[in-house]
C-alpha cells in the first residue's frame, strides 16, 4: 500500500468481500505511524489482468499457498522475482513447485498487522522491518531502492535469508501459539509468572528443534526475544490469535504444528508446542460460516 502511495504501479490481488471493498472504497491502513487511505486502487481476483510484472509479493496465508502459487503464473515472466513474505519455513519450497527456484526469493517481515474488516488493515505496532534475500539481484536491488523512497518501509537485503527465516519461525511460533492459546495480549502474558514460563518453554522448544535442523539461534537470542515481547504494545497478539477469535482458518500446521512434527522426527520433547497444536487443532479449519477476505 505504501508503495502505491509513493507512486509505484501496484496491483492488488484479492477476493471476496475484501476485493469488493477495494474496488468500491479503496484501501485503508490504520497504523501507529499514521493512517493512510488509498482510493482508486487497481484490484482484481484474476492475476492475468495484471500481466507480467517485475515483482510478485507473495504474502498469502500458508494454507492458501498451493492455489495462490498456481494463480500467479500469468504474472511471472523470465525476469520476474517472486518474494515470499509468508510465515514459517515452508514458503520457498511451496513456491518452487511452480516457479523456477532462481526466481523465488525468501523474505520475512516483522510487521504486526491483520485485516480488521474488508478494505481495512490494522497495524498493531510501529515495527515495520522487512528482510529479503537476493543480495546482488538487480530486481531485488531495485525493490530496495523503491522501498527507500516510500514512507514506512524499512527493508534490508541480507546474505543468509535461511538463518533469518528460522529465527523468525522460532519467534513467531512461540508468539502465535502463546497468544492464541492463552487468548491474551503479550503484556498480560509476560506479567503473569506461569504464562510467562509457558512462553519461555515455547521459545526454548523452538530453539532446540532449529539447532537440530542445523539452524541454531544466534548468541543473545533469548534476551532479544524477551526484550521484544516486553517492548511491543501490551495488547499485541499474533494474527493467528485474531483469526482464531474471528473463526477463520489458522496457520497452526505450519507453526506449532511444524515444531511438533519436527520434534517427533528428531525425538525432541515439544510439550508446549504439542499442547498448542492439539488444543487448537479442532479450530484449525475455522468456522464454516466464515470466509477469509484476503
Amino acid at each position: 500500500m505504501r508503495l502505491a502511495c509513493s507512486g509505484e504501479d501496484v496491483s492488488f490481488i484479492a477476493r471476496g468481500a475484501h476485493l469488493q471493498a477495494l474496488r468500491e472504497r479503496g484501501l485503508r491502513l490504520l497504523s501507529p505511524l499514521g493512517n493512510v487511505e488509498l482510493a482508486g486502487v487497481h484490484a482484481t481476483s484474476d492475476p492475468s489482468e495484471a500481466g507480467t510484472v517485475d515483482l510478485v509479493v507473495f504474502a498469502v496465508k500458508l494454507y492458501d499457498s498451493e492455489p495462490a502459487a498456481a494463480a500467479i503464473i500469468p504474472m511471472v515472466g523470465p525476469q520476474t522475482r517472486v518474494l515470499t513474505l509468508q510465515n514459517g519455513i515452508d514458503g520457498i519450497d511451496m513456491l518452487t513447485r511452480v516457479v523456477p527456484r532462481e526466481q523465488v526469493v525468501g523474505g520475512a517481515t516483522y510487521i504486526s498487522s491483520f485485516l480488521e474488516e474488508p478494505g481495512v488493515i490494522r497495524q498493531a505496532s510501529g515495527i515495520t522491518q522487512v528482510f529479503t534475500g537476493g543480495s546482488n539481484d538487480p530486481v531485488i536491488e531495485e525493490f530496495r531502492s523503491v522501498c527507500s523512497r516510500a514512507d514506512g518501509i524499512d527493508l534490508t537485503v541480507v546474505d543468509d535469508i535461511d538463518a533469518l527465516l528460522w529465527k523468525k519461525f522460532v519467534t513467531l511460533a512461540a508468539f502465535s501459539g502463546g497468544t492464541s492459546l492463552i487468548r491474551a495480549g503479550i503484556g498480560k502474558i509476560m506479567a503473569d509468572q506461569e504464562s510467562r514460563k509457558f512462553m519461555e518453554q515455547l521459545r526454548d522448544e523452538g530453539m532446540a528443534v532449529a539447532a537440530t535442523e542445523g539452524h541454531p539461534m544466534p548468541n543473545g537470542f533469548v534476551d532479544e526475544i524477551t526484550d521484544l515481547w516486553l517492548r511491543i504494545p501490551p495488547e499485541t497478539q499474533a494474527s493467528m490469535a485474531h483469526d482464531l477469535a474471528q473463526g477463520k482458518r489458522l496457520e497452526l500446521e505450519w507453526l506449532s504444528g511444524r515444531i511438533h512434527a519436527l520434534g517427533l522426527k528428531h525425538g525432541i520433547p515439544t510439550l508446549a508446542h504439542t499442547a498448542v497444536y492439539r488444543a487448537l487443532h479442532p479450530h484449525a479449519g475455522g468456522r464454516t460460516d466464515v470466509r477469509g477476505g484476503g
